[in-house]
């Protein structure tokens, strides 16, 4: 145990130096103005630039990846442009930030999509409901994706690195979690092709290689992060042998050097709705070489431990830094935390504004 290793201690991350162990995860909140960022999310994301890393919200590659009502995108010139106040705002307050890429694949609606059938790597359809243009629907079916129509993901995923390059970010996260494209190559629950891109785990694992490869080519590994969830049920996720699908994978990923490997723990509803991997960071620290952030409902306290034992080098967070953009400080001075509101977490647009996103207040405000 590594007593002296805590959530305020410096940690090389990839290239760079973070001044905490204390990272802002991704948390989809669609404040996006249809899909273009906006100067409110520059606001946002500024507040909490006291965090070691900023992830962004999950950020669509192409048209074809939307998933969500007023979700930003990282595939057109306005979107770029949205993004630059966000990173020069991060930036003029001392942060760091990376762009999360991210491609919904069936977890979208043709309603979502200007009419265009969902894409997966099979016609299977995820589990749930997605609020749309025409109201709280089912996933639909999606159609299963031509080899051809591969290579042009893989594409835009590459052309999504650049562009995010081109915004100002330090880096990029590939969303390879929680039942969204990457996951559903990956499990073969959602994957059952014939080809190349399924069967064996290899084959399996091939979309997620090469995604990685694509834009590391573009930032090089020691600013590309990957997050994976191997205990996720969302959208109705499975794989008849995680351990092994994620241990394959997570071996993988070791020669391309990445910044980190970002691992989510199962939650509630992961252990509620079947039996999972639970604890994973025990199952896979081993296998992995590099820096792992972990995440998993943690406290200031739980942080510390899991630091201290050596079973990864950062912590991320999310409804703590919903509600508190002042955490670091509020952990420094173990002040009491604002509670995080559930019934403004997504918002509708640009047109709702601070409610909930930017008003939470910070320590200095509540003083008297």
């Amino acid at each position: 145990m590594n007593t002296q290793m805590n959530l305020f201690s410096p940690v090389q991350l990839g290239a760079y130096t973070l001044p905490n162990r204390i990272i802002m995860a991704p948390m989809t909140r669609l404040r996006a103005d249809d899909t273009v960022p906006t100067a409110l999310m520059g606001i946002y994301y500024a507040q909490r630039a006291d965090a070691g890393l900023i992830v962004t919200e999950c950020t669509m590659v192409s048209p074809l990846s939307k998933g969500y009502m007023n979700c930003p995108g990282i595939y057109s010139s306005e979107q770029v442009e949205g993004w630059k106040q966000v990173t020069q705002a991060v930036h003029d307050a001392g942060g760091r930030i990376f762009l999360q890429l991210w491609h919904s694949g069936r977890v979208a609606h043709s309603s979502l999509l200007d009419g265009e059938t969902p894409v997966a790597p099979s016609a299977i359809a995820g589990e749930g409901q997605l609020h749309t243009p025409v109201g709280k629907v089912a996933l639909e079916t999606p159609r299963a994706l031509e080899i051809d129509e591969i290579s042009e993901i893989i594409e835009q995923f590459h052309q999504g690195a650049k562009n995010a390059r081109s915004a100002g970010f330090d880096g990029v996260e590939l969303h390879g979690a929680f039942g969204y494209l990457i996951d559903q190559f990956l499990q073969d629950g959602s994957n059952q092709r014939n080809d190349k891109y399924g069967g064996t785990v290899e084959n399996r694992a091939r979309f997620l290689l090469e995604v990685v490869e694509a834009v590391t080519q573009v930032w090089g590994g020691d600013r590309v992060g990957i997050k994976l969830s191997p205990s996720n049920t969302f959208y109705g996720m499975k794989d008849s042998d995680p351990k092994a699908t994620f241990s394959y994978v997570i071996e993988m990923l070791n020669p391309f050097n990445l910044a980190y490997l970002h691992l989510m723990e199962p939650n509630e509803q992961d252990l509620a709705t079947r039996e999972v991997l639970h604890p994973v960071l025990p199952i896979f620290r081993s296998i992995y070489s590099g820096t792992i952030v972990t995440n998993g409902g943690y406290t200031q306290e739980s942080g510390n431990a899991v630091l201290a034992e050596n079973m990864a080098e950062a912590v991320s967070f999310g409804r703590l830094f919903l509600a508190n953009p002042d955490l670091v400080k509020r952990f420094q001075v173990n002040a009491v935390l604002n509670e995080a509101n559930p019934r403004t977490f997504y918002g509708q647009g640009a047109k709702d504004a601070e409610n909930g996103y930017t008003d939470y207040p910070f320590l200095a405000d509540l003083k008297v």
